[in-house]
């Protein structure tokens, strides 16, 4: 969330084509611009629309799952929108993207907990609310790991990114970054079909994996 922090925030560039979720909010964004309203704003109804749905996800319920998919998107597209109105407002801070990047880490880790909450509640197996801890947690450390890693100095150079070279630094983009930023798909998917519970055992181990990422040589210079 983005998510949904390092994925567009306030202050980065985007790549052409890549992801699919931009290709959509720069259309939005050219209707919103001409309101005054403000990026951080829009990230704060972004965090809304994100909470929103973790508590839909909490009942279980398909119906639920279903609208809790759809503010999922919501959430995912106000959290790029906010970073095009402020490149195009020339509004970019560093409280934005300080700002964004909380949100993020939020929105991810009560994502996971609302949905493990939900399938625990409908399927008695507590298994599944430990498997959306170990993913919550690890949303939590790369959160705290980023508090560490940016300065004014570096959110200044994210209007430029450089591209991965490298296979590893590719892997790297791919998982921090274009997976990341589309995830918001998948969870609509999975929503139609019920089936968003399978998205946790991956997340109790890849959302560890995520973070361990940023320590590729590079790994965190690169953003769509």
């Amino acid at each position: 969330m983005t998510g949904p922090g390092q994925k567009s925030g306030n202050h980065s560039k985007p790549r052409r084509n890549l992801p699919i979720i931009r290709n959509i909010s720069s259309a939005l964004t050219r209707l919103i611009l001409p309101f005054p309203i403000g990026p951080n704003s829009i990230t704060a109804t972004s965090l809304g629309a994100g909470l929103a749905a973790a508590w839909t996800f909490s009942f279980g319920s398909h119906g639920l799952i279903l609208i809790g998919a759809i503010l999922f998107l919501v959430c995912y597209l106000l959290d790029n929108i906010d970073g095009e109105v402020a490149r195009a407002k020339d509004q970019c801070t560093a409280f934005g993207a300080h700002f964004d990047t909380f949100v993020d880490w939020i929105v991810h880790a009560a994502f996971f907990i609302g949905v493990g909450w939900g399938v625990t509640t409908k399927t008695g197996d507590d298994i599944w609310l430990w498997f959306a801890s170990s993913a919550a947690a690890g949303a939590t450390i790369n959160y705290l790991i980023s508090l560490f890693e940016k300065s004014d100095n570096e959110v200044s150079n994210e209007k430029n990114p450089p591209s991965p070279s490298g296979f590893t630094q590719w892997i790297a983009f791919a998982l921090r970054e274009l997976f990341r930023a589309d995830f918001c798909f998948m969870v609509i998917v999975l929503g139609l079909f019920d089936a968003l519970h399978f998205l946790l055992p991956a997340a109790a181990i890849g959302a560890h994996a995520y973070w361990l990422t940023r320590f590729v040589k590079g790994a965190r210079d690169f953003h769509v």
